[in-house]
């Protein structure tokens, strides 16, 4: 019986062979196994695609004894990770040299960047890490990049609105993101969503870069009329300064986070740094964030915002909102 492969099959088949990883190995052999026609035609492949995915996962990304740092792993730190992906000059390292005080290379030739530079940028009050990349091409994926973009809670998609092929460069990022298995989305994601195709689901944002560049204005416009209905967009001027603070707010938005302060009882409340939890956190939550061991000893918590009145006693399970004061009481 004939295997009849789809186009998608075909296209992850062959972006297993390019792969330069045991991990971006992994996704496409899972993109495989979720898109392969599913008939007796393909029950040994099938099998085969399962034997390998297994083999994979019970491999250890680093052999004992080995020393060995992936360039790629980047801690996370702050409300959420948002990592850059774009191909050659399209302002990625100005827009991250502009948001935050990273050690970023900023050229006029191509391929300045060769590796993660990770800095903090911030709305508000609150600290967003964005990661600068190694531009990338359909054709040019430096190894391990790809697993950056997947341990990532953003990937921003950028595009230099001042160059001619804009469109062209849209295209082939969301390309490239769908042959290694992810599917961009307009909205807040965990880590373990996949659409019904095996690929997995990803927070992401467009930003155009160059805002300030002759032409540019027009072609954020087409872009916008193409894109909005899929992914938010936005333009942004790195070295005019525009739309910087849009482009964080939207971010803070996506990550979908909340900002907490505590307060000590008999003293003021904490402005300076707040806790940041996932929407829909309880006070038990905001417990946990202060210390480990609060949880179990936390007697009850006075809530200044999402109360009805200010200081008013609140159960354990009351969710918190953004920007809430909360004051714990222990026992001893």
């Amino acid at each position: 019986m004939p295997a009849n492969l789809t186009p998608e099959y075909l296209a992850a088949e062959q972006a297993y062979r390019e792969a330069k990883t045991d991990e971006e190995r992994l996704a496409c052999l899972e993109r495989m196994l979720a898109v392969i026609p599913k008939h007796k035609g393909t029950d040994h492949m099938q099998a085969d695609l399962k034997r390998r995915i297994a083999k994979l996962r019970r491999k250890p990304s680093v052999r004992p004894g080995a020393r060995h740092r992936d360039p790629f792993a980047i801690e996370r730190n702050g409300a959420g990770q948002v990592v850059l992906l774009g191909p050659p000059n399209c302002g990625k390292s100005s827009l991250v040299g502009a948001l935050t005080k990273a050690r970023v290379n900023i050229t006029d030739y191509p391929y300045g960047t060769h590796s993660p530079a990770p800095g903090m940028a911030y709305h508000e009050d609150v600290q967003i890490q964005l990661v600068d990349m190694p531009p990338v091409t359909l054709d040019g994926v430096p190894p391990g990049a790809m697993g950056a973009y997947r341990n990532a809670d953003v990937i921003l998609i950028v595009v230099d609105l001042s160059s001619p092929e804009a469109l062209e460069q849209l295209e082939e990022s969301l390309e490239l993101l769908d042959r290694r298995g992810i599917a961009p989305v307009g909205r807040h994601t965990d880590h373990n969503e996949r659409d019904h195709e095996g690929r997995q689901l990803k927070s992401a944002i467009i930003v155009g870069t160059k805002l300030d560049a002759e032409g540019a204005r027009e072609t954020f416009d087409a872009l916008q009329d193409l894109y909005r209905d899929r992914l938010p967009i936005l333009a942004v001027s790195a070295h005019a300064r525009q739309g910087l603070q849009e482009l964080t707010a939207a971010l803070f938005r996506i990550l979908d986070v909340i900002r907490v302060y505590s307060k000590e009882p008999g003293k003021p409340p904490d402005l300076e740094v707040p806790f940041i939890l996932p929407r829909g956190s309880t006070v038990v939550d905001m417990a946990r964030a202060v210390h480990r061991d609060f949880p179990e000893r936390l007697k009850y918590a006075c809530v200044w915002g999402s109360a009805k009145f200010d200081g008013q006693q609140v159960p354990r399970d009351h969710v918190l909102q953004d920007r809430d004061i909360v004051e714990l009481h222990l026992t001893s």
